[in-house]
C-alpha cells in the first residue's frame, strides 16, 4: 500500500449555490491553512458571475466549474472530486458552502493523522457553528447516540492517546480522501441529487475493506443539523423528519433506495420499526406515514425524477 506522504498535492473542492457571502467565509479559511491547499476548485450549481469573481480573487490557484444545470450536492461533488483527479490530486479535500474549518490548522491535522494511521480516508469532527462542543448532527457509537464532542470518548479512554475514531466518519463536510480511496468507491451517485449521498459513499468506504475514520482532535463548524432528527422512545432511538417538504422528499426517497443495497439491508425492519412509531404512534399522522411509505417505493423503485 502506498505510505501517504505530506508533500502531496491536496486540492479542496467546494460545492455551492447561491450563497456567495457564506461561500466568501468558507474560502477565508480554506485558503489560508497552515499547509497550504495547492489548488482550489469550486462547483458553482448557480452559475453566477459574482460567485466567479469570488473564486478568481482568491490567492491560490483556483478552478471555477459554473453549471447551467443544478446537479446537487451529489452531482456537485462528482464532477468536483473528478476534476480533481483530473488535475492530479493525491487528496481531495470537501467542503460545503455554509460550513468551514474550525481554524488554520485543519489540514495539517488531517494529513498528519492520515499519515500516521496509513488513513486513505479522514473527516474532522462536524461542529455545531455556534457551539464548538455540539454535534451539527448527532453521531451514534455503538447503541448510544452522542450530540456533544466531548461525549465521543467512550468512559475510560484516554482521551490524550486517541485521535482518530475509526470506522465512522461524517462526510462531506471536511472530509479528506485520498486519490485511491475515490479510484476504489468511486464519486457520489448524481441520481441522488441531495440527501443520503453521504450515506451511500460511506457504505461504499465500509465494504472497500479501506481505513476510514473521524480524527478526534479537529473540527469542522457547520450549521446545526440536529433539529430534524426526532427523539423516540425516550431518546434511545431517533428517526428523520425535515419541516421542510422539499428536503423530505429527497431524504425519504434516497432512503429507498440506500436502504436496499448491499450493506444496508440488514437495517430495513429497523427503518419499518422508527418510522412507524413516529409517524403511527408518537405523531398519529397517518398521512405523514403513508407519504413517507409513498415516497420509500419511489426510491426502491429507482424512479429519481427531480421534485
Amino acid at each position: 500500500m502506498r505510505v501517504p506522504q505530506t508533500t502531496d498535492t491536496v486540492v479542496a473542492v467546494v460545492v455551492t449555490h447561491r450563497r456567495r457571502d457564506l461561500l466568501a467565509q468558507s474560502l477565508e479559511v480554506l485558503t489560508t491553512q497552515s499547509r497550504p491547499v495547492d489548488h482550489l476548485v469550486v462547483v458553482d450549481n448557480g452559475d453566477e458571475q459574482d460567485v466567479a469573481d469570488l473564486v478568481a480573487a482568491q490567492s491560490i490557484p483556483t478552478t471555477y466549474l459554473g453549471s447551467k444545470n443544478n446537479l446537487g450536492g451529489a452531482g456537485g461533488f462528482a464532477l468536483g472530486m473528478l476534476h480533481a483527479l483530473a488535475l492530479g490530486a493525491d487528496w481531495v479535500w470537501c467542503a460545503d458552502d455554509d460550513g468551514r474549518p474550525e481554524g488554520p490548522e485543519v489540514l495539517a491535522t488531517l494529513l498528519r493523522c492520515a499519515v500516521a494511521g496509513g488513513y486513505d480516508e479522514l473527516s474532522p469532527v462536524v461542529v455545531n457553528i455556534d457551539d464548538a462542543d455540539t454535534l451539527a448532527f448527532p453521531l451514534r457509537r455503538g447503541l448510544v447516540w452522542r450530540r456533544k464532542r466531548s461525549e465521543l470518548f467512550e468512559p475510560g479512554e484516554d482521551t490524550a492517546a486517541q485521535e482518530v475514531l475509526d470506522g465512522i466518519a461524517s462526510l462531506m463536510n471536511g472530509a479528506l480522501f485520498s486519490a485511491r480511496a475515490i479510484e476504489a468507491v468511486g464519486v457520489p451517485d448524481l441520481r441522488l441529487f441531495v440527501r443520503g449521498d453521504e450515506v451511500e459513499m460511506h457504505r461504499r468506504l465500509v465494504r472497500s475493506g479501506l481505513r476510514f475514520g473521524t480524527c478526534l482532535v479537529t473540527a469542522y463548524l457547520h450549521p446545526d443539523g440536529t433539529a430534524e432528527f426526532r427523539p423516540i422512545l425516550g431518546g434511545r432511538m431517533h428517526t428523520q423528519y425535515p419541516d421542510n417538504p422539499t428536503k423530505r422528499y429527497y431524504t425519504y426517497r434516497n432512503r429507498g433506495w440506500l436502504l436496499h443495497q448491499p450493506g444496508l439491508r440488514r437495517l430495513i425492519p429497523q427503518e419499518y420499526a422508527r418510522f412507524g412509531w413516529y409517524f403511527l404512534v408518537q405523531q398519529r399522522d397517518v398521512a405523514g406515514f403513508r407519504e413517507w411509505v409513498a415516497l420509500r417505493q419511489k426510491g426502491r423503485r429507482e424512479l429519481f425524477s427531480r421534485r
